[in-house]
């Protein structure tokens, strides 16, 4: 159910490597996530430039039930952002892992992603 090519967080978003820009990768939120949340009708993500830290609040993801933190799941600065959600944030419902993507990131350490969950454990803990 959930890409085998991707990485995944316990807050449920996914790394994909490598992104567009040079040694940067492609973050979004999970097929789970998207669900959970309901339709999305507002996007807020970090500006091109910003340096994030893993696991520390990079944006917002607003729905017709919520408003949802996005948080970064690797550290780096931001090299890119899906400029075609401010006018179609369903994007992230209809299409998380490709039209629905929010940003990309350099990561400082590329080790970080290794360090993160694979597709059937990311799976099993929400099955769990």
């Amino acid at each position: 159910m959930y890409p085998e090519n991707l990485k995944y967080t316990s807050e449920h978003e996914w790394v994909r490597t490598p992104g567009d820009a040079a040694r940067s990768v492609r973050v979004g939120i999970t097929d789970f996530a998207q669900d959970a949340l309901g339709d999305i009708v507002y996007v807020s993500l970090p500006q091109v430039g910003d340096t994030v830290t893993a696991g520390d609040t990079c944006g917002e993801l607003e729905s017709t039930k919520s408003v949802s933190d996005i948080y970064a799941p690797v550290t780096g600065e931001i090299v890119a952002t899906n400029g075609a959600l401010d006018q179609t944030p369903e994007l992230v419902n209809s299409d998380p892992y490709e039209a629905g993507w929010l940003f990309e990131v350099i990561v400082s350490d590329a080790t970080q992603v290794d360090g993160l969950m694979d597709a059937a454990t990311y799976q099993a803990g929400l099955d769990g």
